[in-house]
């Protein structure tokens, strides 16, 4: 049940050879928003915002990015921008009206690419991601991801791996909730993810691309960035606020690069009065 006493419903969209799952609640006839997550990570990140929205009268819908959670993996291992902002498409064209785009990291640079495209946006709310990002921080992430590629004996075994990456969070004493990012195989627990979206040669960024695409936007755009975070420093704030002059910032203090969890409700209060201010 979402924080309006309503059941999230799943709902499936075709993308080419790919589907992608999504959660979505609240009134149909709300303003609507679809929430997506970053790398190696599913919808079910958004679980407080996608409630806290419902409640607020938006039309929420939080999907699996593709190659992540209950959305397929592609057949030709495509898992470019331009693939990601197709899957956008997919869902938002499902919609009564043109959606607020909020997206975290991987998320957030398949958002942005989708807005560059000129498709009709209601806003773009970038999540700890912009063209210039730390090379130490995002290599982190991509070397947790790599990690690990023989699966783990155990729930908790996987749940030492995630307090390894995450120290600052203490490390729950039940992990039964990690089963949802989990899939096991021949006895053995695997991340959720495509490992071969990280395979050699295969970028997820382009820097360039990523910076015309930032001064192109033309609608409402906030950026938010956890203060902790290793992969957007504040030289990355100040370049994207140079790119997108009419950007709003939002500095939510005692998060790192994963704000939401982090610091959910500082989180929620930045972007839902950002989205309410422009509805």
């Amino acid at each position: 049940m979402n924080a309006a006493g309503q059941s999230a419903q799943i709902r499936r969209f075709q993308s080419g050879d790919v589907q992608i799952t999504a959660d979505v609640a609240g009134p149909p006839d709300g303003a609507p928003v679809i929430l997506l997550h970053g790398g190696g990570q599913t919808r079910g990140a958004w679980g407080r915002a996608l409630a806290e929205g419902a409640q607020r009268g938006f039309r929420m819908i939080s999907a699996d990015l593709r190659g992540h959670g209950e959305s397929g993996w592609s057949p030709a291992i495509d898992y470019s921008m331009a693939a990601h902002a197709a899957d956008i498409r997919a869902v938002a064209g499902a919609l009564s009206a043109p959606p607020f785009l909020v997206g975290a990291s991987l998320g957030g640079m398949a958002s942005l690419s989708y807005a560059a495209m000129g498709h009709p946006l209601a806003g773009l709310v970038m999540v700890d991601i912009a063209p210039t990002v730390n090379r130490v921080g995002t290599e982190k992430i991509l070397a947790f991801m790599h990690g690990a590629p023989d699966g783990f004996a155990s729930v908790e075994e996987a749940a030492d791996a995630v307090a390894a990456y995450l120290p600052h969070r203490p490390r729950p004493k039940d992990t039964s909730g990690l089963m949802r990012n989990l899939r096991l195989r021949d006895g053995r627990y695997y991340w959720h993810w495509d490992p071969r979206m990280f395979q050699e040669g295969r970028a997820l960024r382009d820097g360039d691309g990523l910076r015309e695409a930032a001064r192109s936007l033309k609608v409402p755009t906030l950026l938010v960035r956890g203060r902790l975070s290793d992969v957007l420093s504040q030289e990355g704030v100040d370049d994207f606020l140079q790119l997108v002059p009419h950007a709003e910032f939002a500095d939510i203090a005692g998060a790192d690069h994963m704000v939401a969890g982090d610091r959910n409700d500082a989180f929620n209060e930045a972007v839902f009065a950002f989205l309410e201010r422009h509805r």
